[in-house]
Parts: C-alpha cells; sequence; structure tokens
C-alpha cells in the first residue's frame, strides 16, 4: 500500500476502535460517564468520520471500497449531526408553543432526527464497516494493488 493511502487505512481503523468505545459507552459505562466526558468520545467519533470521507476524496480511493469508506464516514458524520439537530428542534417545539403549527413542525423535525440518528446512521455505519472488512480481506491482494 502505498504512503499516501496510509491516512485513509488508519483514521479508518481509528473509527472502528471510537465506534467500539461508543458502544460500550452507551451499554455497559452509561452511568460512569457523565456532562463533557460523555460528549468526548461522540465528538473523536464525529471528528474522524469527517477525516475518513475528506481522505477518501483525497486520496481518489476507487470502487466499491470508497463506496463502503464514504458510507461508514458520512454515518458517523450524521450520528453527532442528528443528536444536534434533535435537541435543536426538541427545543423550539417547547418554546414555540403558542403558535399554532410552529410545534408540530418542530415536533416532527426532532422525532425524524433523533430516528435518523439512533437507527439509520448506526445501521449505515455498521453496513459500511462490515462492506469494507469484506472487501478488505475478501479481496487481498487485488484492493491493495488498487490503492497502489
Amino acid at each position: 500500500m502505498k504512503l499516501n493511502h496510509r491516512k485513509t487505512t488508519v483514521t479508518f481503523w481509528l473509527l472502528f476502535i471510537v465506534g467500539i468505545f461508543l458502544i460500550l459507552q452507551f451499554s455497559v459505562f452509561n452511568e460512569l460517564l457523565s456532562g463533557p466526558i460523555f460528549l468526548l468520545p461522540i465528538a473523536i467519533f464525529f471528528i474522524l468520520g469527517g477525516l475518513l470521507t475528506y481522505f477518501t476524496f483525497k486520496e481518489k480511493i476507487k470502487g466499491k471500497l470508497k463506496k463502503f469508506f464514504l458510507l461508514t464516514g458520512i454515518s458517523a458524520l450524521g450520528f453527532f449531526a442528528c443528536i444536534i439537530l434533535h435537541n435543536f428542534f426538541y427545543a423550539l417545539a417547547e418554546i414555540s408553543g403558542g403558535i399554532i403549527i410552529l410545534p408540530y413542525l418542530m415536533e416532527f423535525l426532532h422525532a425524524a432526527f433523533f430516528l435518523i440518528g439512533i437507527i439509520v446512521c448506526p445501521l449505515g455505519y455498521l453496513v459500511g464497516l462490515i462492506g469494507s472488512f469484506v472487501l478488505i480481506l475478501k479481496g487481498g491482494k487485488k484492493w491493495r494493488t488498487k490503492l497502489d
């Protein structure tokens, strides 16, 4: 593998490790981490998702591997973005209680971003990870030579 594709590969594996930590954080360490410490792994996950997306385009990775890397990176970006938008629209729904139609629109938007952030983004992240693993492991020499 060329040295210039190392950034994408390292970022992908870091995103995988932070993703495992997030799963553990939400399931095992849920009560131990709170406040800003709770948000730090999510912010790192977001940054790594952005870096993976950026490096995938910059290093001109092609084919199915590009699609799976992008799916993984964009899903990581979308998870944090949907959390922020969900909370933003929930707050707007609470503030705009007296206006006729606006609270219903805000309720719909905060529920939609909640579902996207909790269901769609983790599924996209999982599909991107599995697809990347399969292509990297199954392709072996073939994918390494395409990256060179």
